[in-house]
C-alpha cells in the first residue's frame, strides 16, 4: 500500500472515527472500491480484529445491502462502507445508527480522491457546517438561483438542519467521506420553480450540457437536457421524482470531478436529491436518493443573501 493512501487511511480511522482497541468495525465494499476497502482493513488490523465484506455492487443508489450484511451492521461499534452505490440512505445503514452503531459511508470512493481529499481540516469545516445546518433549522424559505436565471423556492419550515462534518466519534454518529455539507429535508409538496443543474449528477456523474429541472409541488414534471438521466427517471414512481434533499457544501478542498461524492462538498455549492429522505427528517419513502450539483448559485435564507455566486457570505 502507498504512503498517500495509507497516511489517509489513517485519517479516517484516527482523525474521523476515532477508532479504539477492542472495537467491533465491519468494512463493507464492492470490487470498484476494493483497493480503498483493504487499505481500512490493512490499517485497523494493527491494533483491533476488524472483518471486511465485499458484496455484489447494487445498482442504484439507496439500494439495500444483502440481508445477512444489514444484520451484522447491527451488532457492530464502527462501520466503514467505500461502495460504488451509495448506502446511505439505506435502512441498514439508517438502523445500524439507531442501534449505537457510528459509522461512514463512501460512496463512489477512489484511490486518488482518497489520498487528495482527506487532508481537510475538518474541525474548520465542522464550524461552517454548524453554522449553515443552524441557519437551515430555524428558516421557513430557501431561494436558489443560477446565472441562467432559474429560480427555485423551498419551504423549510418545521424540518431539521443537518451536518456532516467527517468527525464521526459519538454512538449513533453518521457522516459521509470526504464530508462537508449541510443538509435538510424540505417539506415534499411544496417546493416550486426551475434549477439547473450543471455540476453533476447521479449516477450519470460529470454533466457535459446543463440539465435544467421543473419542479412543481416538490416533483420534476419536466427535464430538460440529458436522455440518460430521464430514461433513470423513467424506470421508478412519482416518488422517486420528488425532491428530497438541499444540500450546501462547506468543504474548501473539494473539487467538481464528476463524482458525485466529492462534488456536493464543494464549498459554496449547492444540490438537490430527488427521491429517498427519511433517514434526515423526511417522509418520503423511494427506492433511490440521486444529488444534483449546482456550482456557483446564489442562496437566500428568508430573504437573507447567504451565498453569492458560489461565495459565502456568512
Amino acid at each position: 500500500m502507498n504512503t498517500k493512501l495509507e497516511d489517509a487511511a489513517n485519517i479516517v480511522i484516527k482523525n474521523c472515527l476515532g477508532i479504539k482497541k477492542h472495537e467491533k468495525v465491519v468494512i463493507v465494499t464492492d470490487k470498484f472500491c476494493r483497493i480503498v476497502g483493504f487499505s481500512l482493513w490493512n490499517a485497523l488490523r494493527k491494533f483491533t480484529d476488524p472483518i471486511i465484506i465485499e458484496i455484489v455492487p447494487r445498482i442504484m443508489h439507496a439500494d439495500e445491502p444483502p440481508q445477512l450484511v444489514a444484520e451484522i451492521l447491527k451488532y457492530c461499534d464502527v462501520f466503514i462502507m467505500p461502495t460504488s452505490r451509495s448506502l446511505t440512505h439505506t435502512s441498514a445503514r439508517i438502523d445500524a445508527n439507531r442501534l449505537g452503531a457510528r459509522g461512514a459511508t463512501m460512496p463512489g470512493i477512489t484511490v486518488g480522491l482518497m489520498e487528495r481529499s482527506l487532508n481537510a481540516d475538518y474541525r474548520k469545516i465542522a464550524r461552517v457546517t454548524i453554522k449553515v445546518a443552524n441557519l437551515l433549522s430555524k428558516a421557513k424559505k430557501a431561494l436558489i438561483k443560477t446565472h441562467t436565471g432559474s429560480a427555485l423556492e423551498l419551504d423549510l419550515s418545521t424540518r431539521k438542519g443537518h451536518v456532516d462534518t467527517g468527525i464521526i466519534k459519538k454512538s449513533g454518529q453518521f457522516s459521509n467521506l470526504p464530508a462537508g455539507e449541510a443538509y435538510i429535508a424540505p417539506i415534499e409538496n411544496r417546493s416550486n420553480g426551475n434549477v439547473v443543474v450543471d455540476g453533476s449528477f447521479a449516477p450519470i456523474g460529470f454533466l457535459k450540457n446543463k440539465v435544467t429541472l421543473e419542479i412543481k409541488n416538490g416533483q420534476i414534471v419536466k427535464l430538460k437536457g440529458s436522455q440518460k438521466l430521464n430514461a433513470v427517471f423513467k424506470k421508478y414512481g412519482k416518488k422517486e421524482r420528488i425532491l428530497c434533499e438541499l444540500g450546501i457544501g462547506t468543504n474548501p478542498k473539494a473539487k467538481i470531478t464528476g463524482n458525485v461524492l466529492e462534488d456536493e462538498k464543494v464549498l459554496g455549492s449547492i444540490h438537490v436529491a430527488f427521491g429517498h429522505n427519511l433517514g434526515f427528517g423526511g417522509k418520503n419513502k423511494a427506492k433511490i436518493h440521486l444529488d444534483g450539483v449546482v456550482k456557483k448559485p446564489s442562496v437566500w435564507i428568508d430573504g437573507n443573501l447567504i451565498i453569492k455566486k458560489g461565495n459565502f457570505l456568512i
